[in-house]
């Protein structure tokens, strides 16, 4: 049973109903994939060297990926490094304005574990909508999907 890794930062209540409805529906809709969900400051290297595939869900702060999240790379990125390459990833990021700064972070992290980005990385940008929790459902499945059906 392959085993997928979803590192969310979830710190306001929209960021944590996001949260709910992808592990709820990644729960419901695989069967044969063990789901993982841990807030970035309690997974660690082991967690990721376990992982078949990993999900990042972070928010943008100031331009920046969250700190939280930031926090989980530093602690782990030497760790993995030429351990996992290959990896499938997949993202999604809730930003209040464009997102830009944290895709560029995470697109040079990806590449430098020489991890790789299966899917577009999604940006939820602006003020608040209810259609960002179907967003990051449709991303989040359909990367657990690929990954239980030997896609990634």
């Amino acid at each position: 049973m392959k085993t997928l890794l979803c590192i969310i930062h979830s710190p306001s209540n929209n960021t944590s109903l996001i949260e709910q409805k992808v592990s709820a529906k990644l729960k419901s809709e695989t069967s044969n994939l063990n789901i993982i969900i841990k807030n970035p400051f309690f997974a660690n290297t082991e967690d990721i060297l376990k992982a078949d595939g990993l999900l990042i869900g972070t928010t943008e702060n100031l331009a920046s990926m969250a700190g939280a999240t930031k926090d989980f790379f530093d602690r782990n990125y030497y760790n993995v490094i030429e351990k996992k390459e290959g990896m499938p990833v997949a993202v999604w990021i809730r930003a209040g304005h464009d997102g830009t700064g944290t895709t560029i972070q995470m697109k040079s992290i990806i590449k430098g574990l020489k991890w790789r980005l299966v899917q577009e990385i999604l940006i939820c940008k602006g003020p608040w909508q209810n259609k960002f929790v179907d967003q990051c459902i449709n991303l989040s499945l359909g990367f657990a999907i690929g990954l239980e059906s030997n896609i990634y």
